[in-house]
C-alpha cells in the first residue's frame, strides 16, 4: 500500500483532471495509434507499432500512480491551521543566516510542489526542518552543499 501524500483540495482537483485527461484524451489517442500501425502490416519490424506499444505502457503506469495517489492523498483541512508551527501549507519566511538572504515557502504534498511558485515539499531536506518549528528558531539543513541555517522569521497562511 502507497504512502498517503498530502494535498489541499485544489491540489486534488488538478489531479483529477489530469487522470480524467489520460483516461479520455490520451488513452484512445494511443489505442488509436497502435491501431492504424496495425494496420500498416508486419509488425515484427513496425518501429510505429512498438512505438505506441511503449507509449500505451508507460501512459498505464502513469494513470495506475495517479490512480493511486488519489486513492490514498491525505486531504489538508486548512480550518485548522496554525501560525503558531511550521506546518502544511505554512507560508514560512527565512533567513539564511551565512547570506542573509530572505526566502518565503509554501510548504506543500510533494504532487504540488514547484518552487518557481515558492511552493516547497514538506518533504524535502528544508521542508522536514522548518515543520514544526516557530518563529524565531534556527534550523540547520543537511543540504548537499552542507549544514546550512536558518532563522524562521515569520509563519503566516
Amino acid at each position: 500500500m502507497a504512502k498517503g501524500q498530502y494535498v489541499t483540495e485544489e491540489g486534488l482537483a488538478k489531479l483529477r483532471e489530469e487522470l480524467n485527461d489520460m483516461i479520455t484524451v490520451q488513452r484512445p489517442a494511443i489505442s488509436r495509434a497502435i491501431a492504424e500501425a496495425r494496420d500498416k502490416g508486419d509488425l515484427s519490424e513496425n518501429a510505429e507499432y512498438d512505438a505506441a506499444r511503449e507509449a500505451q505502457g508507460l501512459l498505464e503506469l502513469k494513470i495506475s500512480k495517479l490512480q493511486d495517489l488519489i486513492a490514498n492523498a491525505i486531504i489538508i483541512d486548512e480550518s485548522k491551521l496554525s501560525t503558531d508551527k511550521v506546518g502544511m501549507l505554512s507560508k514560512v519566511t527565512v533567513k539564511n543566516l551565512k547570506t542573509g538572504a530572505k526566502m518565503v515557502f509554501t510548504l506543500v504534498g510533494e504532487s504540488e510542489a514547484n518552487l518557481a511558485q515558492g511552493k516547497l515539499a514538506a518533504s524535502t531536506p528544508i521542508g522536514k526542518a522548518l515543520f514544526g518549528k516557530s518563529k524565531g528558531e534556527v534550523v540547520d539543513v543537511n543540504a548537499p552543499a552542507g549544514i546550512i541555517k536558518f532563522e524562521i522569521l515569520d509563519i503566516s497562511l
